[in-house]
């Protein structure tokens, strides 16, 4: 046995009541704003599906090598210097009068303690900064064939 009631007036008065109702208007479209296009101009850079070995474009090697940027390769590698940095953690810090020291967890567990000055990282990776969280770096990794450019990256404290 199904329930039905035949009676819908309530249905009826509430349509009435939604039709009685003022018309709203319609918003305007929004203004279409103007952007200027960008014309990628490829003169003279190099062709980056090309190996870097094999560019042939010297003509900004002699500017490039001019910086007189690359790394010491007389100078006595320190331990932190066989990992990549991506292997290291900054654990910590230590201060005594002489300054502030970091402390470095290298990936097979050992604690190294390192200072401004001091070198880590595969890239010629030079401590130029000890913060009580981060360490900030200053590396010389290769540019194009024959030259080199230095990037700042940093060492957070790890969690």
């Amino acid at each position: 046995m199904a329930c039905s009631n035949d009676d819908v007036t309530d249905l009826n008065n509430y349509i009435e009541e939604v039709k009685a109702r003022p018309k709203g208007g319609i918003e305007p479209l929004p203004e279409i704003k103007v952007v200027e296009p960008f014309v990628f101009k490829p003169e003279g850079l190099r062709d980056p599906f090309q190996p870097l070995d094999k560019v042939n474009d010297t003509s900004n090697l002699d500017v490039a090598g001019a910086n007189g940027i690359k790394p010491d390769t007389e100078r006595r590698k320190e331990e932190l210097e066989a990992y990549s940095l991506d292997t290291l953690r900054m654990a910590g810090t230590l201060s005594n009068n002489k300054g502030l020291w970091a402390l470095i967890k290298a990936k097979d567990g050992t604690i190294h303690r390192v200072q401004v000055g001091n070198h880590m990282g595969q890239n010629y990776g030079k401590i130029i900064r000890i913060l009580p969280d981060k360490i900030e770096l200053m590396e010389i990794v290769p540019d194009k064939p024959g030259t080199w450019r230095e990037q700042q990256t940093s060492l957070a404290l790890a969690d």
